[in-house]
């Protein structure tokens, strides 16, 4: 278990799924986290229970990242909560859209909304963090293996999720001085809520897996924890797959 005592991170789409395990995962490790959500404040809510059952310490911020206001009303809810505006470590997990379908089914609105919530948030909130962020600070993004399998059924969300794998090499050349690294995490078949409907885990996904089972939200979190460590200082500017299938 890292120690992050004294460290503040955020976590963005922190509510549900991966962005859930990895704000309880930092809280473990001593980070006091503040979880962005957008749709169930419910969830919010349980994530910070289950937070501060832990002996952890943790608030809510609700922002509708891939809004106009989205990143500009995020950063106003950290300045008014407990933890101050300084960050740590950041963790952009917020993003999603449909897959679009094939580059003849893809629709502008549609396009756009992708590069909206998966590009445009993103690259802006971490305009807006790095003043915020303390040297040695830490930055993980979390993108998806949708660029590396090159299906034409997601080509206009593959692109959008490639974008912020470019965003954190040249981020991590720009912080570097700093001694703030910037990593990419990309999941590859983990159960979540939003996997549900796709992904039939246990028949499909698990028997082609090194462990023979798909990922769990908590597998995210513990690579992101590393990176998120001291341990990782000497890792930066680095795309990390989690288990192949």
């Amino acid at each position: 278990m890292s120690n992050l005592h004294g460290r503040t991170a955020l976590v963005t789409g922190a509510s549900r799924g991966i962005g859930r395990a990895v704000a309880m995962r930092l809280a473990s490790d001593g980070a006091s986290v503040i979880v962005h959500y957008d749709g169930s404040e419910s969830a919010a809510a349980q994530t910070m229970a289950d937070i501060e059952a832990g002996g952890g310490k943790a608030f809510a911020v609700r922002a509708a990242l891939g809004t106009p206001d989205g990143v500009d009303t995020l950063f106003a809810g950290l300045a008014a909560g407990p933890f101050g505006e300084r960050l740590d470590i950041l963790v952009i997990n917020a993003g999603g859209g449909d897959f679009g379908g094939s580059i003849s089914q893809v629709e502008p609105e549609e396009f756009d909304r992708l590069f909206a919530v998966n590009v445009a948030a993103p690259f802006f909130i971490l305009q807006h963090a790095l003043c915020l962020l303390n040297d040695g600070g830490r930055i993980v993004n979390i993108f998806s293996c949708a660029p590396r399998s090159a299906a034409p059924s997601q080509v206009a969300y593959a692109m959008s999720k490639g974008a912020i794998d470019v965003l954190g090499r040249t981020l991590a050349v720009e912080l570097g001085p700093r001694g703030i690294t910037v990593n990419t995490v990309a999941p590859r078949a983990t159960e979540t809520d939003g996997t549900a409907a796709i992904l039939d885990a246990t028949a499909t996904v698990g028997p082609m897996t090194a462990p023979g089972r798909s990922g769990r939200p908590a597998d995210i979190a513990d690579v992101v924890a590393f990176l998120a460590s001291g341990d990782a200082s000497w890792i930066s500017a680095d795309s990390i797959d989690t288990i192949r299938v």
